[in-house]
């Protein structure tokens, strides 16, 4: 009888019901939109992206052919567990296109996708001809990438990890 008997449209409780829930769906996206553009960005992205290491379309080109011409490969041996707060000993061993060591710089950038102010750099000091040693203390748990960049001279080559997990200590 609510709904039958009553002719009027805003006296209907449907109506109002209807427009009660319109009401709370609009105001629940309009506070993620303000959310959204509040002004504090995410860090999965870089602040300065546009800006940050921006290269015409030649020098991606000839760079990425200096790296095939190149063709240095790259040996990891880390361990099979990482725990936060416990240095961690790698090894890295780099080869020329024939074989041979390559002897240079070693720089290890660690770069964890969540949260860029925890990002680090670290060098690797050469135990023998293309063989570099160091550790690595990570801060965070959660998911890590080394960005490796060797330097001999002019040439440099860089080469990054997959993705691998930093576990907390038990």
């Amino acid at each position: 009888m609510i709904s039958q008997s009553n002719k009027s449209g805003f006296r209907n409780p449907w109506v109002w019901g209807m427009l009660s829930l319109l009401t709370v769906v609009l105001s629940v996206n309009a506070t993620f939109i303000w959310f959204a553009n509040k002004g504090t960005r995410s860090t999965l992205v870089d602040r300065d992206y546009k800006t940050k290491d921006r290269k015409s379309g030649e020098e991606v080109v000839s760079e990425l052919k200096m790296q095939q011409a190149l063709a240095w490969q790259t040996e990891i041996k880390k361990p099979k567990s990482i725990v936060t707060g416990t240095p961690t000993a790698y090894e890295i061993g780099i080869k020329d296109r024939v074989g041979k060591p390559v002897s240079g710089t070693l720089e290890v950038v660690a770069y964890r996708a969540s949260d860029a102010s925890k990002d680090f750099t670290t060098t690797f000091r050469e135990v023998t001809p293309g063989v570099y040693q160091g550790y690595i203390s990570f801060p965070l748990k959660g998911f890590w990438e080394l960005h490796l960049r060797v330097t001999r001279g002019e040439d440099q080559f860089g080469v990054s990890t997959k993705r691998f997990m930093v576990a907390e200590p038990s």
